[in-house]
């Protein structure tokens, strides 16, 4: 069975971007990009991508109509009714259903880029999170999760501190 893997970029508050959606706060580490380059395996273990709408439309915005084109490409929304590229497809239904059945196919990870909304819906489905943790406070703003209280444990397993103070860890759900 293939794994779906929140990868998110976090305050160490825990937002995801702040209160407008703004995420030019988080520092750039070439160290951190030369790793996704080389070193970090799921690199090249993502083959389908699923993201909400609010994810999505800052692409849209600027005309890139699919920015993860290299891969099978996904958008859970219920207000788009049409896709505005022909490699994207639309999930306007049941969200959970979809990914369980992507989950079921045969090929490499599924790479959930957010956001907060869609990763709460999907919560019980990640397998995986792999965390960049900024060292920034946003005081406010997004959370990694929109989902009720409820306690889910998982273990680390890798961790590593970059140049600029970003701390990369991959977390698998327990049993």
């Amino acid at each position: 069975m293939r794994k779906l893997t929140y990868y998110i970029a976090i305050s160490i508050d825990g937002f995801i971007a702040g209160p407008e959606g703004e995420v030019d706060g988080f520092p750039q580490s070439e160290e951190y990009t030369q790793y996704t380059r080389t070193d970090y395996p799921e690199n090249v273990r993502f083959d389908t991508l699923v993201m909400g709408r609010g994810t999505y439309d800052p692409a849209l915005a600027i005309g890139i109509t699919n920015p993860y084109a290299h891969i099978r490409t996904y958008v859970a929304s219920r207000s788009l009714e049409k896709s505005p590229d022909p490699a994207v497809e639309i999930i306007s239904g049941d969200l959970v259903a979809k990914v369980r059945e992507l989950k079921q196919e045969e090929g490499l990870g599924i790479y959930l880029a957010g956001g907060a909304d869609l990763a709460g819906q999907l919560f019980d489905e990640i397998d995986e999170l792999h965390v960049k943790t900024y060292p920034i406070v946003l005081g406010s703003g997004i959370p990694m999760l929109r989902t009720g209280f409820s306690v889910s444990g998982f273990e680390i397993r890798s961790s590593r501190v970059f140049d600029n103070g970003l701390i990369f860890t991959q977390y698998t759900r327990k049993p």
